[in-house]
Formats: structure tokens, C-alpha cells, sequence
């Protein structure tokens, strides 16, 4: 006689938005018409193009094919190996061009936030960024947006590197100044202890050669509060969440030494990539641990609003004009890189979505 022992509660109403057979995607954002864009950074993937919208069931090169073939000679203007897309619910798509293909240095002038019109599809404006900004080992993630304050608004990034220090970098979008603040910081730090588990096996550095390192990765998530005043942050190998009172941020008289005094710490959420906010100020970040989808209230409380074996690795968030929080799965975790080489990820990836009933966070 068979016996049908208890197994684990999946919960949560997904659904399948987009089905991936190429390369693997990181990015998805939802512009306020309700277009989705994707981006596929250059990790080892045959990448036709980094950056295309989803039109009907197919996925079109954006702007066009010509801005994602990198041009040596006109590196400010093509995509190189784009991490991050941000609709601002305001007409304009931003680019987030890392520069750096396969986590390489970051090629001169090749890293860089690019404004797309989303009205005529060009570009409206390239910032790039000064060598004391983008160092070396920087690796450009995510970027919010606020344009209430200064002439043009404020931009942050993180800066998720995996050798270097991380940041959060602040871009006056009226003359593209730029800065690393928390640079180093324990905050934007890889937590040293943690140990990450997915799918219950150790995620690890495992090389073609046999040996093996710990996976550090600094800061990654990003969320901005509706009022543009908070932004919440932390790093992908780290459990803890953090966030800091954007006007610190952007003051520059308070000394990096005094920076991280101002930084309020929120508990643990999971250990999450992606994570986004919505209207009412609730933070939605992944659980690439435990395949789930937490939301975390304005006054701390957390709930798992999604728990399912298809989450496998929420990398991206987005909430779209219709309700939906928007998902890319991408299985990052069982990439070659973690498994001595071998490709364990099974095709396709996803994009998923599930109804929360509110609008994104307005950025102005």
C-alpha cells in the first residue's frame, strides 16, 4: 500500500507572461502604456541583442538592432552588456549599460545610464561616468529614480561588484555629477557569514578546474520609497535589508566616515536579487533561497505572498499599469560557473507575473 507522506505548501497565483529559448535575461520593466522590455546581459549566452521589447510573441532588438552591436568607435551610443532596464513611468526607458561583458573591467566609456524616448524609440541622453565612480571592479545593477528634487532629478545605482567595494552611486541627472556613496560600507557588503543555499545545495564559485571559492556579491537590491525620501538596498549575498534617507545620500557634507550612521537597519528579508516598491510604499524583494516572493510593509511587517518550485531564482521585479508584479526566473544559480562548468539550467526561463492590486511607486 502506497503511502501519500506530507510535502511542502506552494502557494501563490502565477502566471506565465513570456517563455525564453535564447539567452538568459535579468531585466524586465513595464512602462505605464503596458510595454515590457528585457534585457539579456552578456554572461556566457549567445546574446543577439542586450536589450528588446516584447511585441505580440516575439522579442524585437531595442531601440533597434544597430544601438545593441557594439561599435568600438561609438561606445557611448551602443549597448555593450545591459544589466538593467527601468521604465520611470514618465516616457523615458533607462539603460543600464554595465560595460562589462562577462564581469570584465569595465570597458572605458562603455559603462553607462542611457535615456530612451519611449514616444519616438531614440536616444535622449547617455550619462557615462568618471574612473573614480566606475572603478575598476565595479559592476553596475539596478537603478531608481527620483524627480523631485534638483533641476533634472536624482538617479541611484548599485554598484554589485564582486572584488571590490560596493556602493551606491548618486547621479545629478541635470549635469550627470556622479559619486560613490557607502563605499564599502557593512551595508552595501557582502555578508561574510552567510552561507546561500538554493534549491538545497550550497551556492558556491565551483571553476572548470576543480577548486572552489565562496559567492560574494555586494550591493544589488534596490527599492525606492513613493515620496522619493528612502531608498532601500541590499546586497545579493546578504539576507539583512537596509535603506538610507535619500537627502544623506546626496549631501555631500556628510563624510563617508559619517555616512553609514544614517543607514536604518530593517531585519532580515531573505536573500533576495530583485526588489521593487509600490505605491503605498510596500517593498516586494525575491527569496532566491527559498523560491518565494516576500512583501515588506512601511512599518517592517513581512509576509511571503508567493511560494512556488517554478521560482526558481527571482531575479527582476517590475509592477505594471494593470496590478501585476512582474518576475524574470532565470535559474541564475545553476549557471556553469557554480557547477565546475557544467550548464545546468533547463530552457526556458520566465517571466511571471501575479496580481497585487497596486500601482507602482510614482517617481515624481
Amino acid at each position: 500500500m502506497k503511502h501519500m507522506l506530507p510535502s511542502e505548501i506552494y502557494f501563490g497565483n502565477l502566471e506565465l507572461v513570456y517563455t525564453f529559448y535564447g539567452a538568459m535575461p535579468t531585466g524586465v520593466t513595464v512602462s505605464e502604456t503596458g510595454r515590457i522590455f528585457i534585457c539579456f546581459p552578456k554572461w556566457g549566452d549567445d546574446v543577439k541583442f542586450t536589450v528588446a521589447e516584447i511585441v505580440g510573441d516575439q522579442l524585437v532588438p531595442y531601440p533597434n538592432l544597430q544601438t545593441n552591436l557594439v561599435q568600438p568607435e561609438n561606445i557611448t551610443m551602443t549597448f555593450i552588456s545591459v544589466q538593467s532596464v527601468v521604465a520611470d513611468g514618465l516616457g523615458t526607458l533607462w539603460v543600464l549599460d554595465t560595460g562589462a561583458p562577462n564581469f570584465s573591467e569595465p570597458i572605458k566609456g562603455g559603462a553607462k545610464l542611457v535615456a530612451v524616448d519611449l514616444k519616438t524609440n531614440t536616444i535622449r541622453r547617455v550619462y557615462t561616468f568618471t574612473e573614480d565612480v566606475v572603478l575598476p571592479t565595479t559592476y553596475l545593477n539596478d537603478v531608481r529614480f527620483d524627480f523631485r528634487v534638483g533641476n533634472a532629478g536624482y538617479a541611484y545605482i548599485t554598484d554589485s561588484s564582486s572584488r571590490g567595494p560596493g556602493a551606491i552611486i548618486v547621479v545629478d541627472l541635470e549635469n550627470g555629477t556622479a559619486f560613490r556613496r557607502l563605499n564599502g560600507a557593512n551595508s552595501t557588503s557582502p555578508d561574510p557569514y552567510l552561507i546561500p543555499k538554493v534549491e538545497g545545495l550550497i551556492l558556491m564559485n565551483r571553476n572548470k578546474d576543480g577548486s572552489t571559492s565562496p559567492f560574494r556579491l555586494a550591493s544589488d537590491s534596490l527599492a525606492i520609497s513613493p515620496d522619493g525620501k528612502v531608498l532601500y538596498f541590499a546586497p545579493l549575498t546578504s539576507r539583512h535589508l537596509f535603506s538610507i534617507s535619500t537627502e544623506a545620500l546626496r549631501d555631500r557634507t556628510i563624510s563617508d566616515m559619517d555616512l553609514p550612521y544614517y543607514v536604518k537597519y530593517w531585519g532580515e528579508k531573505g536573500a533576495s536579487d530583485g526588489m521593487i516598491t509600490d505605491a503605498k510604499g510596500t517593498v516586494y524583494a525575491g527569496d532566491y533561497e527559498n523560491n518565494s516572493i516576500r512583501k515588506i510593509l512601511p512599518n517592517g511587517i513581512m509576509e511571503t505572498i508567493a511560494h512556488d518550485p517554478r521560482i526558481l531564482w527571482p531575479d527582476t521585479f517590475s509592477i505594471g499599469p494593470d496590478q501585476y508584479l512582474y518576475v524574470i526566473v532565470n535559474q541564475l544559480h545553476r549557471q556553469p560557473r557554480f557547477h565546475y562548468g557544467k550548464d545546468l539550467r533547463q530552457k526556458p526561463y520566465s517571466l511571471l507575473r501575479m496580481k497585487i492590486g497596486e500601482f507602482p511607486a510614482p517617481s515624481i
